[in-house]
């Protein structure tokens, strides 16, 4: 109890300074307790950077920014072999890291980064490794990456392939806040900035220990169905209009992601078991950047979300 207490300590004081996003806040932490990575998405000045900013700043973690740009190299986040002088003159090569070696790693507008940059953060993400000059390296235990995109500025960018976008457990789409949270907002930032006390950071092996704990939520045969109908219907539905508008459905990565995701959700409602509630709150995140809409819905002007929602209406939810 006093772990999931220290959990919601983090997700209350990321959202008193990233105002009227509650909800992205809240995916943001279930993706920190279900091991994942998160693709952040919205148009500019929405507080993406700044959300993954307060996150580090509550948690006992170093966090490395990386911008990415058209003419970044591989070595630019990974690192190299570099020739140096040791204190007697003599030559020799020494690895010297790169960004990517820290806690949270903020990926800014990461599909700004041509494909072969795009591949080594691929391996990192997904094997926990990286390898340069033949040798293999681990990243930190605890590693995540919160990559940010623009849906709007197509220019000079190199979008993510369908492979990659898989590897993100979940993809969050930030709004606009409203009014009152843009009013709050300016107050805020008219006040002096409080650095976060040391003492209050949230440690890394806390974390670990909230996510063993996240990791021991039981899951009922008939929420494991559910997941699997909803994921299935995807690939192949009894609807019409879903047939028509998926083109690639969800791959069975997607149908682990909610697994994984429903049962943080459920550890941190205080619950000790999953259930389809707690699917279906993770659904958008966890499928809307998995699947590929067919040109029929793009011409009708159909977005993930509503074929979500569609799906949602559609996959009976067991008793």
């Amino acid at each position: 109890m006093a772990n999931r207490e220290g959990i919601l300590a983090l997700e209350q004081a990321v959202s008193r300074e990233v105002l009227g996003q509650a909800q992205v806040i809240r995916n943001i932490i279930v993706a920190l307790l279900a091991d994942g990575h998160i693709l952040l998405e919205s148009l500019p000045g929405l507080a993406k950077t700044r959300s993954v900013k307060a996150l580090a700043a509550h948690l006992a973690a170093e966090m490395r920014r990386i911008q990415f740009t058209p003419d970044l190299l591989p070595s630019d986040i990974t690192g190299a072999d570099v020739l140096q002088q040791d204190a007697e003159g003599r030559n020799q090569v020494a690895f010297q890291p790169g960004p990517l070696f820290g806690n949270l790693i903020l990926a800014d507008e990461v599909n700004r980064a041509p494909a072969k940059v795009q591949s080594a953060l691929l391996e990192a993400m997904e094997e926990r490794q990286i390898t340069v000059g033949g040798e293999t390296r681990p990243m930190p235990p605890l590693f995540m990456v919160l990559a940010t995109q623009n849906p709007i500025e197509q220019e000079g960018t190199y979008p993510l392939p369908e492979a990659q976008m898989d590897r993100f457990l979940m993809k969050v789409s930030f709004d606009y806040p409203a009014p009152d949270d843009e009013l709050e907002m300016l107050a805020l930032l008219r006040r002096p900035a409080k650095s976060a006390d040391a003492a209050s950071r949230l440690s890394q092996d806390d974390l670990f220990a909230c996510r063993a704990e996240a990791a021991a939520v039981h899951v009922s045969a008939a929420t494991d169905r559910y997941i699997v109908d909803l994921v299935n219907a995807t690939r192949h539905s009894n609807d019409p209009d879903i047939g028509r508008w998926i083109q690639v459905g969800a791959s069975p990565r997607g149908a682990i992601a909610l697994d994984r995701t429903a049962r943080a959700h459920a550890w941190l409602s205080g619950a000790d078991f999953s259930a389809p509630d707690d699917v279906r709150a993770m659904a958008h995140p966890v499928l809307r950047h998995r699947l590929q809409l067919s040109y029929d819905a793009v011409a009708d002007g159909v977005t993930p979300d509503a074929v979500i929602d569609r799906l949602l209406d559609t996959v009976a939810v067991p008793a």
